[in-house]
């Protein structure tokens, strides 16, 4: 079993120690592992048969391609697992008054007025749709560090675009 230690969320915290992950993104990839670990060894395990049984291998091309897959499969499973080995869960502060890893902030666009609110998260766990900012990120990192109110300046290829922090947390 994977013992993962914990840490506060700093702004400034050098992730060199291990790969930063929220407790929610550790689960998840935990879940993930499981299920690359069991149900989908099983399948394909199945799928190999099944293409063996079809005849001579040399030139059985669903076997050589069940085989190809399960390399690819094998691989995932093990970046997943050092992905497991390096994760450092950051515990995200209930009583955040700047801008770190794991806090929730919900910003508006100065220009159009449009407000977006991010949680910043590890690179492996971000999903844009689902609010979830790589803490890596152009925007997360010129978020960091920044209280309500303050304004934000983040290049983008289409320029800088300014952004105020309206408020943080949820």
């Amino acid at each position: 079993m994977c013992v993962t230690p914990r840490r506060p969320a700093r702004h400034n915290d050098s992730m060199s120690e291990g790969e930063a992950i929220t407790a929610e993104g550790l689960e998840a990839l935990k879940a993930e592992l499981a299920h690359l670990e069991g149900d989908a060894r099983r399948q394909m395990a199945a799928r190999i048969q099944a293409a063996r049984e079809l005849g001579d291998l040399k030139e059985n091309a669903e076997y050589h391609i069940a085989k190809e897959d399960q390399a690819h499969l094998e691989t995932k499973i093990k970046r997943l697992v050092e992905r497991l080995r390096n994760a450092v869960v950051v515990d995200a502060p209930t009583d955040a008054t700047v801008v770190s890893f794991g806090t929730t902030v919900t910003v508006a666009d100065e220009e159009t007025g449009r407000e977006a609110t991010y949680t910043l998260v590890g690179p492996t766990e971000a999903d844009l749709s689902a609010g979830k900012l790589s803490a890596e990120s152009p925007v997360a990192r010129a978020l960091m560090g920044s209280r309500a109110g303050d304004e934000i300046q983040v290049q983008t290829p289409r320029g800088v675009r300014r952004q105020r922090v309206v408020r943080l947390g949820g």
